[in-house]
């Protein structure tokens, strides 16, 4: 079938002043718009309770953006940047972050054409001592390279990415990061290391906040997806559709999975990623309902959820991978995802409502908002215009709430 979206339908004008380049001081102080089946209103983040119904269940995406970007250079002198995406040898998040001497990324480079061959590096100290990072291509791509990294120090990569890296904040903020960046990029309750971008709608929420609202009797699970570069990728194509959407690794607990079911009418996804996470479980179900196994090898594709029977609820597929797992003793999936969620019929199913920021023009992730609002989209983002919210990474929040 083919399928097509004019991504101009999804185009508007954002000033570069309206972009958050920092954030606020105090995190859960950022404005709030509330969408409520056609209604808008304002208020503060702070207050974000107030609009949802008792009992709801928040579900955060607990990956921690690492320190990706490493700064080398050549013996002449040229200064070339390696921005680590995603291990390659070996794979694995996990196990890749605690290598030690050496280990292999695709990775997009800068000044690539100053590095035609041969190492880059940089000389630092470790614990008192004298070290050096070596790197170098082995395999070239047309966007991300293979680059295989060699050190003296006895660190794990994770380590000497924090001793290294720097934080990857978003191109779209035209500065260098900054100390502030190094906590504030950074959710209160991110776990895992793995992504080279903040889930940012979760930037929002305190500690304080946090133990407020369980107190008033909402639930919190976390879910987890190690969110790419790719998620800036601009859709370059007339037709969206043609939009080939990057994979992104997620994984989620049977505790979680049993948790949410208890609350499966009242399900809040904290950002976009959460919303991926979840929403790609109805792959994983279906396949278990028609194959016997969630098949977590093949990556969940693009338009997969698209060809899955409506009637397929997603209590229906909570209940089916919770029942998969405790049956053949799995404590954790682990899959990859290329789900596009757009407006072409797309059906919620285990997502209720989102807290999501204001996205990039012509992105993703504002056919994802107009896949869940229809059309108000324009309303949504005319408002917010209109009444100085602030765009992006580092701007303000809404939630939105549709019936289903």
């Amino acid at each position: 079938m083919e399928r097509h979206i004019d991504i101009n339908d999804y185009n508007y004008n954002l000033p570069d002043e309206r972009i958050a380049k920092f954030p606020l001081a105090e995190r859960s102080s950022s404005k709030l718009l509330v969408y409520d089946n056609g209604t808008i209103e304002e208020s503060h983040f702070r207050s974000v309770a107030d609009f949802l119904p008792e009992g709801a269940m928040l579900v955060f995406n607990n990956t921690r953006v690492v320190r990706a970007r490493i700064v080398m250079h050549k013996a002449s002198g040229a200064r070339i940047e390696v921005f680590c995406l995603e291990p390659h040898r070996p794979a694995d998040y996990e196990r890749a972050f605690q290598q030690r001497g050496e280990s292999e990324w695709s990775c997009i480079v800068g000044n690539l054409k100053k590095w035609k061959e041969g190492e880059v590096g940089i000389d630092f100290d470790y614990r008192g001592e004298s070290h050096t990072l070596r790197a170098e291509i082995v395999e070239r791509g047309t966007r991300e390279h293979i680059v295989r990294m060699r050190w003296s120090a006895d660190c794990t990569f994770g380590e000497l990415l924090e001793e290294l890296g720097r934080i990857p904040i978003p191109p779209y903020l035209n500065r260098e990061s900054e100390e502030i960046d190094n906590t504030r990029y950074q959710t209160v309750y991110a776990r895992y290391e793995g992504s080279v971008a903040a889930p940012t709608a979760g930037l929002h929420f305190t500690e304080e906040l946090m133990e407020e609202m369980r107190t008033k009797g909402f639930g919190f699970e976390g879910v987890t997806l190690h969110v790419g570069a790719g998620t800036f990728l601009p859709v370059k194509d007339e037709n969206a559709a043609q939009h080939p959407m990057h994979t992104e690794h997620f994984s989620v607990t049977l505790s979680t999975i049993e948790n949410l079911l208890q609350r499966a009418d009242n399900i809040v996804a904290v950002g976009t990623t959460s919303v991926r996470t979840l929403e790609s479980l109805t792959a994983l179900a279906w396949r278990i309902r028609s194959e016997g196994s969630p098949a977590t090898e093949r990556v969940v594709g693009q338009w997969e959820l698209y060809d899955i029977p409506q009637e397929f609820s997603g209590r229906e597929v909570l209940q089916t991978i919770a029942d998969y797992m405790s049956k053949n003793g799995v404590e954790q999936l682990k899959a990859a995802t290329q789900i596009m969620i757009t407006p072409l019929g797309y059906r919620f199913r285990v997502v209720r409502y989102i807290i999501t920021n204001f996205h990039q023009p012509k992105s993703t992730l504002l056919l994802l908002v107009g896949a869940y609002v229809g059309d108000d989209w324009h309303r949504i983002y005319d408002y917010a215009l209109a009444h100085d919210f602030r765009f992006l990474s580092y701007g303000d929040s809404s939630l939105l709430k549709v019936a289903r």
